[in-house]
């Protein structure tokens, strides 16, 4: 699959998933939020490490800009 996101994008999502992860474990999220926001947060981590994100495909989007090469 060709990568359809950017760094910036990339680092944002680890980051929310970050802070997910630190109100769950302080305990300031529990019961359904808390595994909603949870799956939310697992579903950032990958993409963000594999670089696509499904919802862009059918949309059309990316973040990545294209690094062309000047000859």
């Amino acid at each position: 699959m060709k990568q359809n996101m950017g760094s910036l994008d990339r680092v944002l999502r680890i980051i929310i998933a970050l802070g997910i992860a630190v109100l769950y474990f302080t305990a300031q999220m529990s019961g359904t939020a808390a595994v909603v926001l949870g799956l939310l947060a697992v579903v950032f981590v990958v993409t963000s490490f594999i670089g696509v994100c499904p919802l862009y495909i059918p949309l059309k989007l990316s973040t990545k800009k294209d690094q062309k090469i000047k000859a």
